[in-house]
């Protein structure tokens, strides 16, 4: 499947494919099994849904690399919108936010700025903003800024950020994120990077991933395992158990129409769950990554898809 993988990641970035595909009827149907909607009200009518299922959600507008601070600042009126539902609706939620949506190309400080006062609504309303992660060209800054967040006493424990695996230098970003008390997302990473800075082997990103779960659970810090692969789900629960770590000090985390099955599953097994919901109009990037994570995605949508 690399071939596969490298084959969806280039797409991603296809300008012409994407403008088609976000303005085809054929497209929308295509993502709508990994997209909840196009609206904020969409997005919470999924979230409300997933939570009577029993499973805590975190809601992402998709964009990034946003091209005007106006743009930045309308994409995080969006999110101060999704906090205010959060509280009124008494959902189980959080937000995933990424800084180049917040204009972080455009002006650090701006971004600094709009991820800070989404911080401070998040622990007014008593839930929580993760900051995603996105290329490698981000990672160090992304880290900086969830570390200069989270040192005002109101926002400790309201941010965390997003680590991936497959990157060499996680085992360090993860040693001073833990020193710092942030919560972190870990999952395998969805981007195409250079063997100079990821292994290219899965079965080397997999042994990372089950190396810095190890260094997480038991930290006492509350974390996130962001993952579908059964192997690195069976690993972490071995683990846990091993180690006496209740079932409630941490959390699976899955995507939004991905492996529903095992999402009841782990429930039923009494884990906690939260499933990431994107929803918005700039979906293509997205959806095309979720292909190259899992390209058997690609075969269920299109069995799913001709099936009338």
């Amino acid at each position: 499947m690399p071939i596969l993988r490298s084959i969806f990641i280039a797409l991603s970035t296809n300008s012409s494919l994407r403008q088609f595909m976000e303005n085809s009827t054929l497209g929308v149907r295509m993502s709508s099994r990994f997209v909840a909607g196009k609206t904020v009200e969409d997005a919470l009518t999924a979230a409300a849904a997933v939570n009577r299922h029993g499973m805590s959600c975190s809601l992402d507008s998709l964009g990034e690399n946003v091209h005007s601070p106006q743009e930045a600042r309308q994409a995080a009126d969006v999110y101060h919108r999704l906090l205010d539902a959060i509280e009124q609706r008494h959902l189980d939620a959080n937000v995933s936010v990424k800084l180049t949506q917040m204009g972080m190309d455009l002006d650090p400080q701006l971004a600094f700025s709009l991820a800070e006062g989404l911080v401070e609504h998040a622990a007014a309303a008593n839930t929580f903003v993760r900051l995603d992660m996105e290329g490698s060209d981000y990672t160090q800054a992304t880290i900086d800024m969830v570390s200069k967040l989270h040192t005002g006493n109101e926002n400790r424990g309201r941010v965390g950020v997003v680590i991936q695996a497959y990157l060499y230098r996680s085992q360090a970003d993860v040693d001073r994120l833990l020193a710092e008390k942030i919560r972190v997302r870990l999952c395998k990473g969805a981007y195409q990077e250079p063997a100079s800075l990821a292994f290219p082997e899965k079965a080397d990103v997999d042994k990372n991933f089950v190396r810095l779960m190890q260094c997480l659970l038991p930290s006492g810090v509350y974390h996130g395992i962001a993952t579908h692969d059964e192997q690195m789900i069976e690993a972490t629960r071995r683990f846990a158990k091993e180690r006496g770590i209740a079932a409630d000090e941490f959390e699976f985390q899955m995507l939004y129409g991905v492996r529903r099955d095992l999402q009841k599953s782990l429930v039923a097994s009494g884990y906690r769950v939260r499933v990431y919901i994107p929803f918005g109009t700039d979906w293509y990037p997205y959806f095309m990554r979720r292909l190259a994570e899992r390209p058997a995605n690609l075969f269920f949508i299109a069995r799913n898809f001709f099936r009338n």
